[in-house]
């Protein structure tokens, strides 16, 4: 059965970005994008489009709070595994893997094994693999993402843009997730070649997180670092990469401050092999409540090593 959604929004302001240097090399290095690969021919079921006309963006709605959806506590355990077949055994709290590539059948049985599931997919980019990569607009499309073949920007401004975000999330809601991880929601910091303002970003962030929670779907808040005060609100939880590299967990805490979970993924070499500089990234984790996972930069399940 088809399900409503709508995405609560009026007139664009505008405002400068309020990014900094240390926060735009970050971007640049990861650009809240993880590495996904190709789908591997399981069935999808197929995007329908959304049943109201999607409208403007207002930077001003309100947060959707009321509602039964997901909402995972701080030191919440979890696995994130984009690509490779999903290993199913880890004693988590949440699976976080990709929306397209993953049955309903794989998702039902890490329900049914008490595990919640939260669909990972990109709000913020164009992936040409995709199976909804042709409703995407030439218009609609910006620079290339550094080190991420087949992927663009997207103008996060289009209405066609908002359109099939709102189809994706309404298949999360139909193959049964519990809630979504949405990428590359920060393009305004990076040389997207579209000249989005913050206010622009800031717009966008509330307009999904409200539709999801339309929805009864969780959402988690993808880096954007610099606009959590802003969106701490209307997002449940946030996922973080690379914090502590870049000395900015600092950052998340209203997150914890408001009893939602911070999970976070850590890359560097030295937390594999170096026991005494993963130790300490640990207890520092753990004093601020996070869950911190050291995972491979493809996200396949190579090694994964957890500080709780």
């Amino acid at each position: 059965m088809r399900l409503l959604s709508a995405v609560l929004v009026s007139s664009l302001l505008l405002a400068g970005c309020n990014s900094g240097s240390e926060q735009a090399e970050n971007n640049d290095k990861s650009s809240g994008s993880s590495p996904v690969t190709p789908p591997t021919g399981q069935p999808t079921p197929p995007v329908t489009p959304p049943v109201v006309d999607v409208p403007e963006l207002d930077p001003n709605v309100e947060p959707i709070t009321n509602g039964s959806w997901y909402r995972p506590a701080p030191l919440t355990t979890w696995q994130w595994q984009l690509s490779g077949t999903v290993n199913t055994s880890y004693n988590v709290d949440i699976y976080n893997i990709d929306l397209f590539d993953s049955s309903t059948d794989l998702i039902q049985g890490l329900q049914q094994s008490g595990k919640k599931v939260i669909c990972y997919f990109s709000a913020g980019s164009y992936e040409d693999w995709r199976p909804d990569a042709k409703e995407f607009k030439e218009s609609d499309l910006g620079n290339n993402l550094d080190g991420w073949p087949g992927e663009r920007w997207l103008d996060i401004r289009s209405k066609n843009v908002i359109s099939i975000m709102t189809k994706r999330l309404e298949l999360a809601k139909e193959k049964g997730c519990d809630g979504v991880e949405l990428d590359n929601m920060d393009g305004y910091t990076n040389s997207t070649g579209i000249n989005l303002t913050n206010t622009d970003q800031l717009a966008y962030n509330r307009a999904v997180a409200n539709t999801a929670h339309q929805l009864s779907l969780s959402i988690g808040l993808k880096n954007d670092l610099d606009q959590i005060l802003e969106l701490v609100d209307y997002y449940d939880f946030a996922i973080n990469e690379s914090c502590t590299e870049y000395n900015e967990c600092h950052l998340l805490n209203p997150f914890i401050q408001n009893g939602k979970a911070v999970l976070n993924a850590e890359y560097l070499n030295k937390y594999v092999n170096d026991e005494a500089a993963r130790n300490e990234m640990c207890t520092q984790s753990k004093q601020m409540q996070f869950s911190t996972l050291v995972l491979p930069l493809a996200l396949d399940d190579s090694f994964r090593i957890s500080c709780l």
